[in-house]
């Protein structure tokens, strides 16, 4: 896995990366039912102008083969006399915001796209060892609701519920029913509320980490634009100076306003524990998951986005600044407004009452 740093001297910043299932901007065909063979072994992208394409193949050496969606069809051999089922099913991947787990799950049932593995949407074993650390701030008070003042070792959410599975029954069962008690549910429910509880603060920790690995990569892109901006030949550009103005003005506003959405988030959790019932917590996970495909969507964009500029320009003398302002005004600025409609359409902010 590739983890994002900021430039440092003349070293070089590396583009987001990750496995299938934990990326927001790429997704394997083979967990969807498609007929055509070649298509199950192929991915759907987000390319850098945050269209979706279908890549048969990428490799260091050869580099990424993508194929338009629209161009599938003659590519494929398909009949003409009617549109193939899975030219139907790709299209509808192809309007979807992002391709992470969580939004998935949401919008693969939305549009009616089946799967071949109901179970096949869960993040892989090592980006959960990776979100461990932001999970921790979730499952302390969940601990402190069960141990009180004993000192419990937990490193990871399964260690959770494995804290309800003591050898002792007794002892675990008492576990079960105080914490039934504190939710005001029978005992017999409450491995399915740990189960939620630890799914939907996994997608708050996965996004939060998201956030934090783009964090860099948009300083370093921010920095790229100052540069252009003092270029003596390039400042006499005015549509050029206006373009960089609104980016950056747009990925400021993008910023904040997921920013403010994990501090919402956060504040609704303390808030739930302060008088812990399955209602509460309802509440939480409907406000959480209610965000799911917006903030998605605004980090797949602007992950897509500052993959691009940092794979042309890895370290701050790449390039030169006409050719950076020439990817700016193409591949950077195309699209960007998509990413602010995303964010336009997310329903009211809401706070647990």
């Amino acid at each position: 896995m590739v983890v994002a740093s900021a430039y440092t001297d003349d070293k070089p910043v590396n583009p987001i990366e990750d496995g299938d299932m934990d990326s927001l901007f790429m997704l394997p065909l083979s967990i969807i039912p498609l007929q055509t063979p070649a298509l199950r072994q192929a991915r759907i992208i987000k390319n850098a102008q945050l269209r979706s394409v279908i890549e048969l193949f990428s490799d260091i050496s050869t580099g990424s083969g993508q194929v338009e969606i629209s161009d599938l069809p003659k590519l494929l051999a398909w009949p003409t006399d009617e549109v193939h089922p899975d030219h139907i099913i790709v299209r509808k991947l192809s309007t979807l915001h992002s391709y992470d787990v969580f939004s998935l799950r949401i919008m693969l049932r939305r549009n009616g796209v089946s799967l071949t593995d109901q179970a096949a949407l869960q993040l892989s074993a090592e980006k959960n060892q990776e979100l461990t650390a932001y999970m921790t701030q979730f499952t302390r008070p969940l601990i402190q609701e069960i141990y009180g003042g004993e000192n419990v070792q937990v490193d990871k959410f399964e260690d959770v519920v494995k804290l309800f599975r003591d050898p002792d029954v007794k002892r675990a069962k008492q576990r079960l029913q105080k914490m039934a008690d504190a939710l005001g549910i029978e005992i017999m429910e409450v491995p399915q509320f740990l189960e939620d509880y630890g799914d939907i603060f996994l997608s708050l920790s996965y996004y939060k980490q998201c956030l934090d690995r783009l964090a860099p990569l948009l300083d370093v892109f921010i920095a790229s634009m100052y540069d252009i901006r003092k270029n003596y030949q390039l400042r006499q550009d005015q549509n050029l100076l206006r373009s960089c103005e609104m980016i950056e003005t747009t990925i400021n506003e993008l910023t904040a306003a997921i920013t403010g959405r994990f501090e919402n988030f956060e504040r609704s959790t303390k808030s739930m524990w302060d008088d812990i019932s399955a209602e509460r917590f309802q509440k939480v996970k409907d406000l959480i998951q209610a965000y799911h495909v917006t903030i998605g969507g605004v980090l797949c964009g602007l992950t897509v986005k500052m993959n691009a500029w940092v794979r042309l320009f890895p370290k701050p003398t790449s390039g030169g600044p006409v050719k950076r302002s020439e990817f700016i005004m193409s591949d950077i600025r195309q699209g960007l407004d998509n990413i602010t409609k995303i964010e336009d359409s997310a329903p009211m902010m809401a706070v647990l009452g």
